[in-house]
C-alpha cells in the first residue's frame, strides 16, 4: 500500500492534475491500493503541486516547499518528496532542482500528461494507468476539459507556463464524468484556462462547447453541470441559446473573467474580446434573465486614471454581480505590462481594490437578502467543523471554494445529499437554511 500526503495549492485545475497523478498509482485489483494520510510523517510519498501565477502564489509555493523540506529532513523514515507544477513550470526544473535539492523529483507543468509515468518510474511502480482519487468530498467535482492558453493578456504568465491551449478529447472526458458520477458525485463543474476554447483546434480557431456539452449533459446521476472561466468573446448567441434549450442539469451560472471595464484600459491589457464587456453581460441576461454572474476585476493596472477607475465603478453598480473579486495589480516579471509606463502606485491600486469590494459587499448583501424565505434546493457539502448537525452546503447560485455557502440544517442533511430548505437568514456572502 502507498501512503500519500498532498497538498495542491493554487487553482481547481491544479487540483484535478493532482487527483489524476494520486489516482493513477493505485490499483486495487491488483492489490496496490493508494492511502492518503493526513500528515506528512505517515507517508511513503509526498507531493505538492504548486501555483506560480502571481508573486504571492510563488512566494507561497517556495515557503511550503522550504518548510516541508524541512519537517522532512526531522524524520526518522524519510519520505520520497515530488514538487510539480506552475513552479517548475514558470522557473523551470534544473534551476529549481539547484536552489531546493531536497526534493526527490520535479515534475514540469508541461509534461502533466507524463507525471505518473514519470512518477511510477521513479517510485519502481507497475506502469500507471488512468485514474482520480477525489479530494472534494462526496458532492461535487472539477472536471478539466483543456491545457494551457490561446490568449495573450499582457499581465499574464499563464501562456508562458502551461503552454498554448489544447483541448482534451471528448470522449476521455465522457468515461471520466461518468466515473465520477458512479462515485456518487452530483455536481461536474468544468474548467479550463478559457472553457469556451474547447473544440478550437477542430473548428478553425474558435471554439465550440456544444458537442461536449450534449455528451455530459444526459448523464445519469448529474444534477448540476457548472461552467467556470468563460471567456466574453467565446459566449456566443449560439452557445447561449443551446444552454437555454438544454435546461437541468446546465446550471445559469457564468463566471467570466473581465478584468476591468474601460476600453482604453481593456486594450491595454490585450483582452481578447471586444472593448465593451457591457455586450457581453447583455448578451447572456437575454438568454438567461434569471443568470447569476461572476467576474474578477484588476485595479491600478498601468495606465489607469481615477476616470477610468470611476467607469469600473460605475459598470459594478450598473451590472450587480452576484459574485465578484478585486486584485490589486502586480507586475509580474516577464509580462509586457510590468514594462509599460504610468505604473500606478501601490497604495492607489490597494486603495481602489478596497471601495470596488465594500461595494460589492452591499450588492452581496442586497441580492442574497431577496432570497430570505425561498425554498431552494441544497447540495451539501460537508459537515460544519465547528457545529454538530450543522453543514455547509451551496444552492445553485455559488461555486464551490470561490462563492459563498449555504449552512444547512435538518432532517436528511448529509454530505452528498440534495435537500429542498428554506433560506431562513442572508448575511452578506453566505446563506442559512432549515430543511
Amino acid at each position: 500500500m502507498l501512503r500519500i500526503y498532498s497538498q495542491s495549492l493554487g487553482c481547481p485545475k491544479n487540483r484535478v492534475d493532482t487527483e489524476r497523478l494520486l489516482g493513477s498509482l493505485g490499483k486495487p485489483s491488483l492489490g496496490e491500493p493508494v492511502l492518503t494520510v493526513s500528515e506528512p510523517e505517515e507517508a511513503d510519498l509526498v507531493f505538492i503541486n504548486t501555483c506560480a501565477f502571481i508573486g504571492p502564489a510563488v512566494e507561497e509555493s517556495v515557503r511550503t516547499i522550504v518548510q516541508m523540506a524541512a519537517d522532512l529532513e526531522d524524520l526518522p523514515e524519510r519520505p520520497f518528496f515530488v514538487v510539480g507544477g506552475c513552479l517548475p513550470g514558470r522557473y523551470g526544473v534544473a534551476e529549481l532542482a539547484g536552489e531546493i535539492p531536497e526534493v526527490d523529483l520535479w515534475l514540469h507543468a508541461a509534461d502533466v500528461d507524463a507525471w505518473p509515468a514519470m512518477l511510477a518510474d521513479a517510485l519502481k511502480l507497475k506502469n500507471a494507468e488512468p485514474g482520480r482519487l477525489l479530494s472534494t468530498g462526496p458532492s461535487y467535482a472539477w472536471l478539466k476539459i483543456g491545457e494551457g492558453c490561446r490568449h495573450r493578456c499582457s499581465f499574464c504568465t499563464i501562456p508562458s507556463i502551461r503552454g498554448p491551449h489544447v483541448s482534451s478529447p471528448a470522449e476521455a472526458l465522457e468515461t471520466e464524468a461518468r466515473a465520477l458520477l458512479e462515485q456518487g458525485v452530483k455536481e461536474l463543474v468544468l474548467v479550463a484556462q478559457d472553457v469556451t476554447a474547447w473544440g478550437s483546434e477542430r473548428t478553425g480557431g474558435r471554439g465550440d462547447l456544444r458537442p461536449l456539452l450534449e455528451r455530459l449533459l444526459p448523464l445519469p446521476g448529474l444534477e448540476r453541470l457548472r461552467l467556470m472561466y468563460l471567456y466574453p468573446a467565446g459566449l456566443t448567441d449560439d452557445l447561449l441559446s443551446f444552454l437555454a434549450s438544454a435546461g437541468k442539469p446546465f446550471v445559469p451560472y457564468f463566471d467570466m473573467p473581465l478584468q476591468h471595464a474601460d476600453p482604453d484600459i481593456l486594450g491595454r491589457m490585450g483582452r481578447p474580446f471586444a472593448r465593451d464587456p457591457q455586450l457581453a453581460v447583455d448578451r447572456i441576461r437575454r438568454h438567461f434573465p434569471e443568470a447569476a454572474l461572476r467576474t474578477t476585476l484588476i485595479t491600478g493596472f498601468p495606465g489607469e486614471t481615477d476616470v477610468h477607475f470611476g467607469r469600473l465603478v460605475e459598470f459594478v453598480e450598473r451590472n450587480r454581480f452576484h459574485h465578484l473579486g478585486v486584485f490589486s495589480y502586480e507586475a509580474e516579471e516577464g509580462t509586457p505590462a510590468a514594462a509599460m509606463p504610468d505604473q500606478v502606485p501601490e497604495r492607489t491600486r490597494r486603495a481602489r481594490r478596497d471601495e470596488i469590494m465594500a461595494l460589492q459587499q452591499e450588492i452581496s448583501e442586497e441580492i442574497l437578502g431577496g432570497y430570505e424565505g425561498e425554498r431552494l434546493d441544497i447540495l451539501v457539502d460537508a459537515p460544519h467543523g465547528e457545529w454538530p448537525g450543522l453543514h455547509v452546503g451551496r444552492v445553485w447560485f455559488q461555486a464551490p471554494e470561490v462563492d459563498g455557502v449555504t449552512y444547512v440544517s435538518g432532517p436528511g442533511v448529509e454530505p452528498g445529499a440534495l435537500v429542498l430548505a428554506e433560506i431562513t437568514e442572508a448575511g452578506e456572502y453566505d446563506l442559512t437554511a432549515l430543511a
